[in-house]
């Protein structure tokens, strides 16, 4: 079995409540395993054993209990500029997966006015972040150097971490996890066996609930977020992302809806940007590896006009090809509500 087919299986195993068979069995045992670290780092900052790290700025985490692509990204921008609307020295702090940069240093992808490296290097989300938002963004591992870094150089005063929540060694003021409104927390198993990053215990530590609708349609995510309140005694916001305009990379010339395309993404959650797509007549869909690194060969094999994310527009508009779009999206949600309500 190639990687990329047993990885599909995995996700497969994931998010499917009746897994059985010998490969889940095998991944369950795993797990076991894993629950043990992950439940011993947790015990020792719970008691007090382990301290996490205050720093001298307010610090918000935007993370989720499960891996994959739930939509921190998009939030995190809509909080960043919010902040900045309000007056303050913003920075957003990622580990910068995929990026060619080590993430043993610190990284200074923007500093709030120019944008140092390209998607390549600094990785597909903090290159989006940096431009998208008007913050410091910076790369790293070590989250505590990191911002104490950014409070030094740039006079930080809000520090947000992207998928931080597990990241207990920095001290943070506010804790917003992040729940995916169609797959939830899949096969409730931990991983390898299921999607979760730790087990639902987890929920104690959270501040705020964020259900990211993965539908055009936003009652489910609705209910959801009225359903997990109640249970978790949370407060429970809803974040509902709804298509604006699909315009192409070059020109920035808006796409005629009802045009025959063809969809490509390498995202982790592809299917609500396909949905998205209603409007277009999607002659087929072409889905990669999640932070998959195009070639020009792929791309130039496709007669007709792409459409893709923004995310995914980063890495294809080096080709220099007229063909391709990118899917524009708003994320609706109560900022004020989120961080002060």
């Amino acid at each position: 079995m190639n990687m990329k087919r047993f990885k599909t299986e995995i996700t497969k195993i994931h998010y499917d409540k009746n897994a059985k068979g010998v490969l889940f069995n095998v991944l369950k045992f795993s797990s076991l395993f894993y629950g043990i670290g992950s439940g011993l780092k947790n015990k020792l900052y719970d008691k007090g054993i382990l301290k996490p790290h205050k720093v001298d700025a307010f610090v918000i985490s935007v993370g989720n209990l499960t891996t994959g692509g739930v939509g921190k990204t998009p939030v995190v921008a809509e909080i960043a500029k919010y902040l900045m609307e309000k007056g303050e020295k913003t920075a957003i702090i990622s580990r910068g997966y995929g990026g060619k940069l080590s993430n043993k240093n610190i990284n200074v992808i923007s500093d709030g006015k120019t944008i140092f490296y390209e998607a390549e290097m600094a990785g597909d989300e903090p290159f989006w972040l940096a431009q998208n938002t008007k913050a410091v963004v910076i790369t790293s591992k070590n989250r505590v150097k990191a911002s104490e870094f950014a409070i030094k150089n740039y006079g930080v005063t809000k520090i947000i971490l992207d998928d931080g929540f597990q990241h207990r060694k920095l001290h943070r003021d506010l804790d917003i996890v992040l729940m995916d409104s169609e797959k939830g927390f899949g096969n409730e198993n931990l991983l390898p066996a299921g999607p979760l990053r730790e087990g639902t215990e987890a929920f104690s530590r959270v501040d705020k609930l964020v259900i990211v609708s993965k539908n055009t349609d936003h009652s489910r995510a609705e209910k959801l977020a009225k359903i997990m309140g109640k249970k978790l005694k949370l407060k429970t916001l809803v974040a509902k992302a709804e298509p604006d305009i699909v315009y192409n990379i070059k020109t920035g010339e808006e796409l005629l809806k009802g045009t025959k395309a063809y969809a490509i993404c390498a995202i982790g959650q592809p299917e609500q940007f396909y949905a998205f797509l209603k409007d277009y007549d999607i002659v087929s869909t072409i889905t990669f590896d999640d932070h998959h690194r195009y070639t020009e060969e792929e791309i130039s094999k496709i007669n007709g006009d792409i459409i893709t994310t923004e995310k995914d527009a980063v890495k294809l508009k080096t080709f220099g090809f007229d063909n391709i779009y990118a899917l524009r999206l708003k994320t609706v949600i109560d900022c004020e509500e989120l961080l002060h309500g």
